[in-house]
């Protein structure tokens, strides 16, 4: 058995959230990562998709997730499994929004139009 505790450095801000790494292979996990994502109220990020499937539990707030071209929305005490290899954009809602997401290791992610795969910093 591990526990890891928060660290500044293992917090990373993009323009859309601030994504905080708490399991990951760095920190000793083989299977499976989990992080926690905070936005601002009305914040938007990339379109994009993951290789692999991610579950998002919405622990405070709410977010419109477009993915497929369907927009549905996820409240307080729900989650969404998103399928990998879907392309999808995250919205927060008129609050701040913080979620819990787990995946498998390994993950990563694409954008549209550009093929080359990118390492997720908070899963690694």
């Amino acid at each position: 058995m591990r526990i890891v505790s928060a660290t500044e450095d293992r917090v990373i801000t993009t323009a859309a959230a601030v994504t905080t790494a708490l399991a990951a292979p760095s920190q000793g996990s083989t299977e499976l990562c989990n992080w926690r994502v905070r936005m601002e109220p009305g914040t938007t990020g990339p379109l994009h998709s993951i290789d692999r499937e991610q579950l998002w539990t919405v622990l405070a707030g709410s977010l419109s997730i477009t993915s497929d071209g369907a927009t549905s929305r996820a409240g307080e005490g729900e989650t969404v499994i998103l399928p990998a290899g879907v392309d999808r954009q995250v919205t927060s809602g008129d609050e701040v929004t913080d979620v819990l997401v787990c995946m498998g290791v390994g993950g990563m992610a694409t954008v549209p139009g550009n093929p080359a795969p990118v390492p997720l910093p908070w899963a690694r």
